[in-house]
Formats: structure tokens, C-alpha cells, sequence
């Protein structure tokens, strides 16, 4: 939030300066991104700690999603110039999980190698089998942890006071969510090292399967390829949001992209202005004063004139159970906050082509080829 405050101010006092308005743009999507991040990990702690996640088990195999989390942590290891291997045993481990979830954990545990690690450093992931069990071995050669503080370390909040961990940022509280959703599959997550200046090691284990699954599960449609370069036919958008510097500024970046986009503040007179404009394309905010989203929506679908018009719920609620809540309302897409806009440009492409409605079952499976979520790197706020 400094960051951002001291990048705002300076924003008004340097309008005609091309290169520094640039450097202003660059922090601010920087440190909102981060902020997200903290955010999304304070609510994820929260939901653990009160039993509300829910794992969404099947059988996965442990390389394949190391090898997304290992995507999406590529940014940080590149800046820093780490140098990373990884080496699996003599076959795939395979074990019961929650793919996404597990993710989170691995995407943890690596940001902080990286982190943690002066640039250039070596990281090294390493996955291997044991009796019933699976290991999966994260080794850096970074600033290592006190003997005294490695059984501390999980707690929520703790900071290791002998590294340069706070001028990371951060709040404490990955390693602590990384250690609870370990737990609820079943395993168990320990730090390792040897004293300060001697690197860490964090070695997550859990259940194996006996043996690789017979059948792969059921696999949904994946999301089509961005298609930047597409021409944009543009959309009659209603944009509503009880926030009204949410709905404004979002119709207005809509604008930039050549659609027709008009904000509205609630959802009292959506009816009357969409039978009345026939938009093509309706973002509509759930969690509103009075009329809530899924209401809005509900009235909507009982005009058959309005039959035309695709319904996107615009929320900061991105659990399973709230895409099936707002399938069954009446939308077409589930889009969890913040939004990107050139995601959000393809959903409209997803529009153009003819992509709707999204069914219960789909929303069941979590395709993306029929229900979109626009997320950051992380689950939704």
C-alpha cells in the first residue's frame, strides 16, 4: 500500500512524463498483483482454519503439477538468475489430490526459494517414491533458517527475524497454508537446514497411490488460445457494480477497447434498462445492496426479449459452490475479481462466437470452454 500510495502521488506530479508515467504503471499493477496474493492467502488461511475448503480430490500425478507451479513461479527464478533442476525417480508418483490446492502448495514452497535465495542461486526440486509414500524435495542454497526457528516456521505470522525476510514482503502466512493443506490430504510438510547462510530444504510428503490410475479422470475442454490479434466487433456492455469507481473505471477501459460499455450503480433499474438498450453483454456484480446479483439475474431470464443477452457474474466469490449458484441463476460466465482486461477481452470473443450458455454440468467439470474464470495467479479475492 506505500508503494502504490507513493506511486499515485507521484503519478500527479509528473502527467507529461511519458517514461515515468510508464515506471508509475509498472508499480502500481506490480504491487496490486502482490497485494491479491496476500489477500487471496489471508482469505485461503481463514477458510482452512474454519474447515470451509473443500478438496476436490482425483488421482494426479505429482511432476505434472510441479510442472505448472514451476510455470507459474518462472518470472521470480528468471529475475534472480537461479539455476533449477529437477529429477524424478524411476516412474510417475501418482497420489489422491487436489490438484489445484497442491499447486498452491509447490507455488509456495518455490516463491520462497526464491526469495530466499540470493540471485544467482540453485534450486533444486526433486520427486521420488518410498514404500506408500511420496516425496517431493525443494533444496536451495539461499539464507537458510536458524536451528532455533525451524519448528516455528508453519506458524501463521512468524517471520524469521535472522534473514533478510522482511524486506520481501509478505506476511507470514504461506508456509502456515502450505502446512494445513498438506495436512488435509493426509501428509506432512518439514523444513530443514543447517543454520543461517547454509540454504533450506522443504520436504513434503504425502500418501502414494499403489499403483498409476487405470483411467485418466474426466477431463474438461481446455480454455481457447488468446487471440490478441483478432479484431474487436464491438459490444453493447452494461456494467453494473454497487462500487461505482468500480463500475465506471471498468467501463471505461471497455471503451479503450472499442465497445459501447455504460456503468450503473445497483441493480434496481438493470431490468428496465436492458429491455429497454438491449445490451449485448451484462457484467453484473453479485454481492450488491438490495437486489443482489443472482436476483438481477433471475429477472432477467423471465423477459424472453432478454434472451439474447449473455449474463457475466462479476464477483469476488470464486468457490465451486458460487459458480454453480450463479449457473443455476441464470448466467453464462463466472468471472472472479480483480478482472484483466484482455481476458476479459476474450471472454467477449467467447460471446461473438456463440459460447453460451454454460450448463450445470459444465460448471460441475469447471470448463473452461464454457464458463470462464479471469483470475491472477492466484484463486479468486
Amino acid at each position: 500500500l506505500s508503494a502504490i500510495s507513493s506511486a499515485l502521488a507521484l503519478w500527479r506530479r509528473v502527467p507529461n512524463d511519458a517514461a515515468e508515467v510508464e515506471n508509475v504503471r509498472a508499480v502500481l499493477s506490480r504491487h496490486v498483483k502482490h497485494l491479491v496474493r496476500l489477500i487471496d492467502d489471508l482469505l485461503d488461511l481463514a477458510r482452512v482454519s474454519s474447515g470451509r475448503i473443500v478438496l476436490h480430490r482425483s488421482p494426479v500425478e505429482l511432476a505434472t503439477i510441479i510442472a505448472e507451479a514451476m510455470e507459474t513461479v518462472q518470472p521470480a527464478l528468471a529475475a534472480a538468475g537461479h539455476e533449477v533442476t529437477v529429477t524424478a525417480g524411476d516412474g510417475p508418483v501418482y497420489v489422491e489430490g487436489d490438484k489445484a490446492r497442491l499447486k498452491q502448495v509447490f507455488v509456495n514452497v518455490l516463491q520462497n526459494a526464491a526469495k530466499f535465495t540470493p540471485g544467482p542461486g540453485a534450486i533444486s526440486v526433486c520427486v521420488q517414491r518410498r514404500g506408500g509414500h511420496a516425496f517431493v524435495r525443494v533444496r536451495d542454497n539461499g539464507v537458510g533458517i536458524p536451528g532455533d526457528q525451524l519448528a516455528v516456521v508453519f506458524d501463521a505470522f512468524y517471520q524469521i527475524e535472522a534473514t533478510f525476510g522482511r524486506s520481501q514482503g509478505g506476511l507470514g502466512i504461506g508456509l502456515s497454508l502450505c502446512r494445513q493443506l498438506v495436512e488435509l490430504h493426509g501428509g506432512h510438510i518439514e523444513a530443514r537446514s543447517a543454520g543461517c547462510g547454509k540454504g533450506s530444504e522443504f520436504v513434503i510428503e504425502l500418501p502414494a497411490l499403489a499403483a498409476p490410475p487405470s483411467a485418466a479422470p474426466p477431463t474438461c475442454a481446455a480454455e481457447p488460445p488468446a487471440r490478441q490479434r483478432r479484431q474487436v466487433v464491438p459490444r453493447r456492455v452494461l456494467v453494473v457494480d454497487d462500487l461505482r469507481d468500480s463500475a465506471e473505471s471498468l467501463a471505461k477501459a471497455l471503451r479503450t477497447l472499442g465497445h459501447e460499455a455504460t456503468p450503473l450503480f445497483g441493480g434496481e433499474h438493470v431490468v428496465a434498462w436492458s429491455l429497454l438498450h438491449q445490451p449485448d453483454v451484462l457484467l453484473l456484480d453479485i454481492a450488491m445492496p438490495g437486489l443482489d446479483g443472482y436476483e438481477v439475474a433471475r429477472r432477467l431470464r423471465r423477459h424472453p426479449e432478454l434472451n439474447g443477452v449473455t449474463l457475466v457474474a462479476l464477483t469476488g466469490f470464486g468457490q465451486p459452490n458460487d459458480r454453480r449458484r450463479a449457473a443455476a441463476a441464470g448466467f453464462d460466465f463466472h468471472v472472479t475479481k480483480p478482472v484483466d482486461l484482455d481476458r476479459l477481452q476474450e471472454l467477449l470473443w467467447q460471446v461473438e462466437d456463440g459460447l453460451r450458455p454454460v450448463t450445470e454440468e459444465a460448471v460441475s467439470c469447471g470448463s473452461e470452454a464454457h464458463i470462464i474464470f479471469i483470475e491472477e495467479e492466484v484463486p479468486s479475492l
